[in-house]
């Protein structure tokens, strides 16, 4: 084979991987992997404990709250929530996606309305789609069961303003922006996501020799969903949304199927002992439903859930950004004033499936309700009974 078609095989591969996006099936085959995985080393994955702290240390920044106990960069929370981030951003990099990407002041508030509600949702369901939600059913917490209601609810209610909106409100545009005569810099961005990808891994590393082995095998394991969650454009506000809105069921099943695999994954590490048992069963159902219903509203206001708000930020979309700031603002403020431990407490008490009767059985049940879940949305995506545009 000639250098040059050598040479012309790279690209295509490299255009498979970085310039289209990957089948979503693959993106939650993966992102349960790496889930499972992180829960394994010794961090289930979660999204608001790294956004609380955030958060925490901006309102300490400006005086106006206490030094916080998590550190910013090294607690198990924050770096998953880093790492998130630093996937994301060297995915766009790597596949020429990076890019300030204005919105028009509307969206702008409504991205700071939603960011507002998705702190208050998940500091009382005690995560975001993902800790409250995603891992929180994995782990055999009742809790996440009434979030999905809640999302569900919330979800439907919020489509239904966007419908609204729609309607009876007119949204101006930026002006685009004329091209300037300089370098085309997407040219250079893959060359960059690699480098940071490298200095990701030898930060890693460097962390591992000293005393923080744990935290840098979950930079890489969050920056890895990071990645994957940015080729894939992997949306759980699409799960939620797209049934009534469109009709279409594939972002909601590969939503429950991920979350199969990621609940069969993190059941055998409790059952084995690997993981304790009670990790990620701090939630309660009350909390769950009610913050699921409002961070479901939120969620449809900024076009993003906790996960995908800190991804598309990560890309350089500026409503996520003030979206993902408010987020970590509201909740900090919220979990600390509002909805502590002892306000969540006096709501209900968490409670562990398996308790019920047994693994076996909170496999079951957990496996019926998301295939049914899954079933509704494929149904509804051949009569359309349920969509509402």
């Amino acid at each position: 084979m000639s250098d040059n078609a050598l040479v012309g095989k790279f690209k295509q591969g490299y255009e498979s991987l970085f310039e289209q996006n990957w089948p979503l099936w693959v993106g939650a085959v993966l992102i349960a992997f790496l889930a499972v995985l992180a829960a394994a080393v010794g961090r289930p994955w979660g999204v608001v404990g790294g956004i609380r702290v955030w958060g925490d240390w901006i309102w300490y920044a400006v005086g106006l709250a206490p030094r916080p106990v998590n550190h910013l960069f090294l607690s198990d929370g924050a770096i998953l929530t880093w790492g998130l981030l630093a996937g994301a951003f060297g995915s766009a990099l790597l596949s020429r996606q990076l890019a300030w990407t204005m919105a028009p002041a509307w969206e702008l508030g409504k991205g700071l309305v939603g960011g507002i509600l998705l702190g208050i949702g998940s500091g009382m369901a005690g995560g975001c789609n993902v800790g409250g939600f995603y891992t929180a059913l994995a782990a055999g917490s009742v809790s996440g069961f009434a979030m999905l209601i809640g999302l569900i609810a919330g979800a439907v209610v919020g489509l239904k303003y966007l419908l609204w909106e729609i309607e009876h409100v007119t949204i101006k545009s930026p002006a685009p922006k004329e091209k300037s005569g300089g370098a085309d810099w997407t040219k250079s961005q893959p060359w960059l996501g690699a480098l940071f990808f490298a200095g990701l891994i030898v930060a890693a590393y460097a962390l591992s020799l000293n005393a923080y082995t744990t935290t840098g095998l979950l930079l890489v394991i969050a920056a890895g969903i990071g990645l994957v969650i940015q080729r894939c454009r992997f949306c759980f506000v699409r799960a939620f949304r797209d049934p009534f809105m469109t009709g279409e069921s594939v972002a909601t099943k590969a939503v429950a199927l991920s979350t199969l695999l990621c609940l069969l994954g993190i059941m055998i590490l409790k059952w084995t002992g690997a993981l304790p048992e009670q990790s990620y069963v701090y939630h309660h159902w009350i909390g769950g439903l009610v913050g699921g219903a409002i961070f479901g509203f939120g969620m449809l206001l900024t076009g993003g859930c906790g996960s995908g708000s800190v991804w598309r930020a990560g890309e350089g979309q500026v409503k996520l950004i003030i979206a993902v700031l408010a987020f970590a603002l509201s909740n900090s403020l919220f979990r600390a004033h509002v909805w502590t431990p002892t306000v969540a407490k006096a709501w209900g008490d968490p409670f562990f499936l398996p308790q019920l009767g047994g693994y076996f059985w909170a496999l079951i049940i957990t496996g019926v309700v998301l295939i049914a879940w899954w079933a509704l949305t494929a149904w509804n995506e051949e009569t359309d009974k349920l969509t509402m545009y």
